[in-house]
């Protein structure tokens, strides 16, 4: 008999699923989070309080995926609607030291970056001495430091609590399949619960996909992936140069290697918004010798959240639609329409690369690059689809 084909396990991701996935901006209090999230969101929010805690509630806000495919099928269809990608932002309260136990406002701070799914981290590497600094001074690795130990003092106590009412339901004992999944997930707890007291993040541990089913409903804040802004002054941005850069790179690599760490000038992000039009932006930047750091920083988030997009096109409307990578076409088809998902026929698809290069369906066509698929067929980033589906049941 042959051997039996391995089955391969598909790699269940971290966090929870969706396509309206959102952002938040993290720092100490005085880094340049709100600075930084009214450049980023070309929205006022008055100007930024030179104290710590002056946001308090997190503000939201949806911002434009920079994406050049779309703006190409945008000037290819010149259709009559146009809706790009979107990513949901929120700056959320500086921490401080001791956020954990509800210093500052610790525990709101904490409970908002529950809710968000990924964590821009603001880290101050810019002296000013009018902006005061929550601990003092600026020493960039100290705070990197502070922010971990809080998430993780926080995260260890969240976990504590589901360790503690797993074993209320498995001290009952017995062998149903029930107990068998309840001491499974037990199991799991307490390697998550190992991870965090030896210093570690949930995100940089490896995991089973029955273990991440266990790791998701936890709303674990050091599960979720974090992308470093190190923030710099306007002219250590443009020198590339910064006398706390080495330290802060040391750190990242030792305590969160594999996270995307990027340098920003937000007090440059920030007086580019006062310009009156993109021309006059350009040619400052062009006269500096540097670009916006804020289209990479979109990118790179939603990178790190495995977001993918497909395009539906016409002269009545183009649209960038946000998917998670791996998504079936049917559940793609359910971003479109709910109904479409339920009444999923097929679809045909071609990607954005055959049409950029061949010009036109036709020519697509005829060179067989344009396909009919069915249930199984996983959407690529980039591809533009037509859905074929039945008529809803009423």
């Amino acid at each position: 008999m042959p051997p039996k084909k391995a089955v391969k396990e598909e790699k269940i991701l971290l966090g929870r699923p969706g396509n309206n996935l959102k952002s938040g901006i993290v720092g100490l209090a005085n880094v340049g989070k709100s600075t930084l999230f009214q450049a980023i969101t070309k929205c006022s929010l008055g100007n930024p309080a030179n104290f710590p805690f002056a946001t308090i509630d997190p503000e939201e806000s949806r911002v434009i995926v920079p994406d050049e495919r779309y703006d190409w099928l945008c000037e290819k269809y010149n259709p009559k609607s146009r809706v790009p990608a979107h990513l949901t932002i929120y700056d959320i309260a500086g921490l401080t030291r001791g956020a954990s136990t509800g210093a500052g406002l610790g525990n709101a701070f904490l409970s908002h970056i529950r809710a968000v799914d990924a964590i821009f981290q603001v880290v101050r590497c810019f002296d000013d001495a009018e902006i005061i600094h929550v601990e003092g001074d600026v020493d960039p690795v100290r705070d990197l430091t502070i922010i971990s130990e809080e998430l993780r003092i926080k995260d260890i106590e969240f976990t504590e609590k589901a360790l503690e009412n797993l074993k209320k339901q498995t001290r009952r004992g017995g062998q149903s399949l029930e107990m068998k999944k309840l001491k499974e997930e037990e199991a799991t707890v307490e390697k998550i619960l190992k991870l965090l007291q030896d210093g570690g993040d949930v995100r940089k541990g490896t995991w089973s996909p029955k273990e991440v089913e266990v790791i998701n409903p936890l709303f674990l804040l050091t599960a979720k992936p974090v992308v470093y802004l190190i923030n710099l002054s306007e002219k250590d941005y443009i020198r590339k140069k910064n006398k706390h850069l080495a330290k802060v790179m040391e750190w990242i690599k030792e305590h969160a290697a594999g996270d995307p760490i990027m340098p920003i000038s937000i007090c440059l992000e920030e007086r580019l918004t006062r310009f009156e039009t993109d021309k006059e932006v350009a040619e400052e930047l062009k006269t500096l010798g540097v670009e916006s750091a804020l289209p990479k920083i979109i990118t790179s988030m939603r990178k790190v959240l495995n977001l993918g997009s497909f395009f539906t096109t016409g002269t009545d409307e183009v649209r960038q639609w946000t998917i998670r990578n791996g998504t079936k076409a049917p559940q793609a088809a359910g971003v479109i329409h709910g109904d479409f998902e339920k009444t999923f026929i097929q679809v045909i698809v071609y990607n954005f690369a055959a049409l950029k290069e061949f010009g036109d369906e036709a020519e697509i066509k005829a060179k067989g690059k344009m396909m009919t698929k069915g249930k199984d067929y996983v959407v690529e980033d980039g591809d533009i689809i037509l859905v074929k589906a039945g008529a809803a049941k009423g």
